[in-house]
């Protein structure tokens, strides 16, 4: 839950990276003619009166030739100051407008925010921890980190404007580090669920919670920084440890107690949940997508107990050079796989083993969708129920075969 001492603080989300990563983790002239004059023969008898005119003309031509002068001379600066101007002036805009949509957009999600107290008697409970979370619904439904809830025995939910309510947890999420709490209030500010999916690499990320459980409604900005992340996470002791897929990457400060705070756009629509922090690193922090939380908010709305689908296969992304080391007839899709010798590929008696999926069949595509890089297996089959049949296409081999699967009930997650 937390790390554990005179102040109670968040349960920390350190733990060493999936694969070969390093193992930092721990959860925008005037014109004038060149003619010459031409001569004309004047009258005779009219020579002085012809004089003090040309003598005139020749003095009004100077006077209007140096007005003329310091006209275009007055243009030129009056064109070039008001450029360097603006340059400054577009410049200041775009960090004043930056700013509001900062401003703007925690004045709208703020109030929805709370903070987490638990306390547990428990020894491995260690006696208590403070985390962060957010209404979803104003009947009292709050959405957080699985590990700000778990093994507590007591929960404390502390609102935007003060109030206190006991919270009791609705549900853990068996797919990822969620979870939610539900308290006996109505009528609360609730947090606009954004769209995760359409999200891009700089785009404004906007952090809200309580970091060590002190500094309450804290504010932290920076962009997205990557996308699809894969870490393990696991507790400030290392004793647990649990794999988290598909995560938002993001370098606005996350610290221990900003678990299960949102993660906002610029339009302060919640785009993830904040849950893991990088204990060696400055500015990696990690958030659950929120397009992952939907379907068990739904859930728990209509009163249901959370569950995800399970297709029941260890499989991995197929690139082009998978496909050449294993000598695949494609390039895309997923490899039905396991990289532990002692758990098969297919879990016995799952939903894919009822199929007759085998291992080294590459799953290329669910119900149409193709498979690949930019939609992962376990993405498309998220947004489906338990007991729902999906349409896959498999390749085996040099064969293409279509397999109708029913999707199952995840197991809960051990720890």
């Amino acid at each position: 839950m937390a790390e554990r001492g005179t102040d109670p603080v968040e349960y920390r989300r350190y733990g060493p990276p999936a694969g070969d990563r390093p193992p930092e983790w721990q959860s925008a002239a005037p014109a004038c003619s060149t003619r010459p004059p031409v001569a004309r023969p004047q009258p005779q008898g009219r020579a002085p009166g012809l004089v003090l005119v040309v003598a005139v003309a020749l003095v009004v031509g100077i006077v209007s030739g140096g007005l003329s002068s310091v006209a275009v001379s007055n243009m030129l600066h009056s064109d070039a100051t008001p450029s360097a101007s603006l340059t400054n002036v577009t410049g200041q805009s775009v960090r004043i407008e930056e700013s509001s949509a900062v401003t703007e957009s925690v004045k709208k999600v703020l109030p929805a925010v709370v903070t987490i107290s638990s306390t547990s008697g428990s020894p491995l409970g260690g006696g208590g921890g403070i985390g962060s979370g957010f209404v979803f619904d104003a009947r009292g439904w709050i959405l957080t980190n699985r590990h700000v809830v778990s093994g507590a025995d007591t929960l404390s939910v502390r609102l935007n404007d003060t109030r206190v309510f006991p919270g009791k947890v609705y549900g853990i999420d068996t797919l990822t580090d969620l979870a939610i709490v539900k308290i006996e209030a109505t009528r609360l500010p609730v947090a606009h669920l954004g769209v995760s999916a359409g999200l891009e690499q700089g785009q404004l990320a906007i952090a809200i919670g309580n970091p060590l459980g002190t500094f309450e409604n804290s504010v932290t900005t920076g962009v997205v920084s990557g996308l699809g992340r894969q870490i393990t996470a696991g507790d400030a002791g290392n004793q647990s440890a649990e794999q988290l897929n598909n995560l938002i990457q993001t370098d606005a400060a996350i610290n221990p107690g900003n678990s299960g705070g949102p993660l906002v756009d610029s339009d302060g629509h919640v785009i993830g949940i904040n849950t893991a922090v990088s204990q060696n690193a400055q500015g990696i922090g990690f958030a659950i997508p929120i397009d992952v939380a939907k379907p068990i908010l739904a859930q728990a709305l209509a009163g249901k107990p959370l569950a995800r689908p399970w297709i029941g296969v260890f499989y991995q992304p197929v690139t082009k050079q998978l496909a050449e080391s294993d000598h695949l007839s494609v390039d895309y899709g997923a490899l039905i796989s396991s990289s532990d010798a002692t758990s098969p590929a297919v879990f016995p008696g799952s939903p894919a083993a009822d199929a007759g999926l085998r291992s080294g069949d590459v799953i290329v595509s669910v119900d149409g969708q193709r498979i690949d890089g930019d939609h992962d297996l376990s993405t498309q089959i998220l947004p489906h129920l338990p007991g729902d049949t999906i349409a896959l296409k498999v390749q085996r081999g040099a064969t293409a075969i279509n397999v109708k699967v029913k999707l199952g009930m995840l197991p809960a997650q051990a720890g």
